[in-house]
């Protein structure tokens, strides 16, 4: 069941997200029982390949129990604010 939520979060986010200079890694890491999801953010400023930031969005067990729209909005928001602070930093405040 988590699988498929993930996967719908996945297409949701894609789908939303058109920016080429954003790389998106989903990740599920398992550890005993419990699995943390997350979703690695690589973000190119201007498109460099060799000026990249990133960030982890880890999926907590309270996200996990949103629906799959409310979860990719949540992610979406994340990518979103990550993206401006990055670009204030390296543009200067506008």
């Amino acid at each position: 069941m988590l699988k498929e939520k993930l996967e719908k979060v996945i297409e949701l986010v894609d789908n939303t997200l058109s920016n080429p200079d954003i790389e998106l890694e989903y990740h599920n890491v398992e550890s005993g029982e419990s699995a943390t999801p997350y979703i690695l953010l690589k973000y190119a400023v201007n498109g460099s390949s060799s000026h990249i930031h990133e960030q982890k969005i880890t999926l907590k067990e309270d996200y996990l129990q949103k629906t799959p729209e409310d979860i990719a909005n949540l992610v979406t928001f994340h990518i979103e604010q990550f993206i401006a602070q990055i670009d204030s930093v390296e543009y200067g405040a506008q």
